[in-house]
C-alpha cells in the first residue's frame, strides 16, 4: 500500500481497475435486451437488400388482410405490407434516437467535465445553463420548436439532441467532482501533469462508462420523443413510414383491424423496454448513483 501511494502509474491502474460493483455480472436481462437491439437495428441496416416488398408499395396484398404465411403482419388500408413498413420504420427511430443522444453526448460530456473540474466560475454558468434548460417542460418545448422550424428528420434529431444535454451534463459533472478528489488525480498534480492531460486522461476513462450506460436510457427516451412527434405529424411525413406515423393512421382502424396499431406498438415497445433494461442493468454493473445528481 506505501509503494501503490508513491507511485502515480499504479494509482491510475487501479482507478481504472473495476471496482467491486462493476465485477457484478450483467445478467441474462441484460443480453437478450441487447440481443433484440442488435436485431432490430440489423433488419433496419439490411431492410434493402432483404426480401421484402418496397415498403410504399400500395395493393401489395388485398387491403385489410389479417396475418398469415403471405403477409406475416397482415396488409394495411392500401394493401402494404406491414413487416416491410415496421422494418424500414425502425430506420426512423432508431436514427433519431442514436443520433440526437450522440448529439447530446457530444455536448453534455465535455461541459460536465468542465464544470466539474474547474468548478467555480465554469461550474455555476454550466450548470445554470443545465438547469434552464431542464426546467422546460420537453414534450411542450419539442412540440414548439419543431412546429415553428417545420417538421424534418434533421429538426428532430437535433431539438432531442439539444434537450438531452442537459441531463449529460449533470450525470458527469457529479461524477467528475468525485474523481477530481481521488488520489491518482492529485498523484498526477504533484507530478506537473497539466490539467487538459488529466481531465481527458485520468478523469474522463472513468466518467465515460457511466455517461455511456446513462445514453441507453435516453436513446429509449428520444425514441418515444419522435414517437409522439410522428404521431403529432411533426417529423417524418407519410407515406414514409415510422413506428409514430403507423400508430396514427392506423388508430382510425382500430376497431376493424387492430393489427395496424398493435404492430408497430409493440415494435415500439419492445425497444424501448430493451434499451431501459438494458441501460438500467449496465448502470447497475457500473455503480453509477443517481443520488449524486
Amino acid at each position: 500500500m506505501a509503494d501503490l501511494a508513491l507511485d502515480p502509474v499504479a494509482l491510475e491502474e487501479e482507478a481504472l481497475t473495476p471496482v467491486a460493483g462493476r465485477r457484478r455480472r450483467l445478467g441474462v436481462a441484460f443480453w437478450l435486451a441487447v440481443g433484440w437491439i442488435a436485431l432490430v437495428a440489423a433488419l433496419a441496416i439490411l431492410a434493402n437488400v432483404l426480401p421484402l416488398p418496397p415498403p410504399n408499395k400500395v395493393f401489395y396484398g388485398p387491403p385489410f388482410s389479417p396475418p398469415s404465411w403471405h403477409y406475416l403482419l397482415g396488409t394495411d388500408e392500401l394493401g402494404r405490407d406491414l413487416l416491410s413498413r415496421v422494418i424500414f420504420g425502425a430506420r426512423v427511430s432508431l436514427l433519431v434516437g442514436f443520433a440526437s443522444i450522440a448529439f447530446g453526448m457530444a455536448l453534455g460530456v465535455p461541459l460536465g467535465l468542465v464544470a466539474g473540474y474547474y468548478g467555480k466560475m465554469w461550474d455555476g454558468v454550466i450548470s445554470t445553463g443545465a438547469n434552464v434548460m431542464l426546467a422546460f417542460p420537453t414534450l411542450i418545448f419539442a412540440l414548439a420548436v419543431v412546429a415553428f422550424l417545420g417538421p424534418s428528420l434533421g429538426v428532430d434529431i437535433v431539438v432531442i439532441g439539444v434537450l438531452s444535454v442537459a441531463p449529460f451534463v449533470r450525470l458527469v459533472r457529479a461524477s467528475t467532482i468525485t474523481y477530481a478528489r481521488r488520489d491518482f488525480v492529485l498523484a498526477a498534480r504533484m507530478m506537473g501533469f497539466s490539467n487538459r492531460r488529466i481531465l481527458w486522461r485520468e478523469v474522463m476513462p472513468n466518467v465515460l462508462p457511466s455517461a455511456i450506460s446513462f445514453a441507453m436510457v435516453g436513446i429509449a427516451v428520444a425514441i418515444v420523443l419522435e414517437g409522439a412527434l410522428s404521431f403529432l405529424g411533426l417529423s417524418v411525413r407519410p407515406p414514409y413510414p415510422s413506428w409514430g406515423n403507423m400508430i396514427a393512421e392506423g388508430t382510425q382502424y382500430l376497431a376493424r383491424d387492430a393489427w395496424l396499431v398493435i404492430c408497430p406498438s409493440l415494435a415500439l415497445f419492445f425497444t424501448v423496454l430493451a434499451l431501459n433494461v438494458a441501460g438500467d442493468k449496465a448502470r447497475a454493473a457500473f455503480d453509477v448513483k443517481e443520488s449524486s445528481l
